[in-house]
């Protein structure tokens, strides 16, 4: 899982959806979560820089735990569906945070997230508690919710669950975006939305 968590970390810099050390990757453990050091980069991370913490805040080692450690933590304790966290300050989902603005069901994909929106998790300062309880909130329920003024946050069932809605959150938070240069957007209804939910239920490969 460290190996995972270096290449889920080096996969979302290929995809310019992390800046210098901004952003950082979690995925739960038997004892809590295994996260990226604070101030990492995608260049010189390794497996034994990845830091192994309980949800409480106690961590061993030489490298300290990301400073967004509660965010991550906060979402585990509340959201037993999520396995993988990314945090990203990716350029759109940025963009659109810092308007203060959720992401409205204006296309059917908002729907795979759970809701009838992606949520906007009040504004709190970086690294404290106040942000982690204010997202923990925001993304309660759903997989995705966007943070003010600062970015986004997803989880997943797996690496590459957790990729793929990173990935597909920035994208639709550009389309919107596009959408309101050109004019005003036209909304799914609530039973739009709820059928959509339903559709995803079914969507894909699915176990036998």
């Amino acid at each position: 899982m460290r190996d995972a968590l270096v290449g889920l970390y080096k996969s979302l810099a290929a995809r310019d959806m992390l800046i210098g050390s901004s952003g950082n990757v979690s995925a739960r453990s038997a004892t809590g979560m295994l996260i990226t050091p604070t101030g990492c980069n995608a260049d010189t991370l390794s497996a034994a820089q990845i830091v192994e913490m309980a949800l409480d805040g106690a961590w061993h080692g030489p490298i300290k735990p990301s400073s967004e450690w509660e965010l991550h933590a906060a979402i585990y304790r509340d959201a037993p569906t999520a396995q993988v966290i990314v945090h990203t300050h990716s350029d759109h989902a940025t963009a659109l945070a810092c308007l203060n603005r959720p992401l409205p069901a204006f296309h059917y994909n908002v729907a795979e997230f759970g809701g009838e929106d992606v949520r906007i998790a009040p504004y709190a300062t970086f690294g404290t508690p106040e942000l982690a309880a204010r997202a923990a909130e925001a993304i309660k329920g759903r997989s995705a919710c966007l943070l003010a003024n600062h970015g986004m946050i997803v989880h997943g069932s797996s690496i590459e669950a957790a990729l793929s809605n990173a990935i597909r959150l920035e994208a639709l938070c550009k389309q919107y975006l596009l959408v309101l240069a050109a004019g005003s957007a036209r909304l799914l209804t609530q039973a739009e939305v709820t059928a959509a939910i339903a559709r995803y239920s079914t969507y894909g490969q699915q176990p036998e």
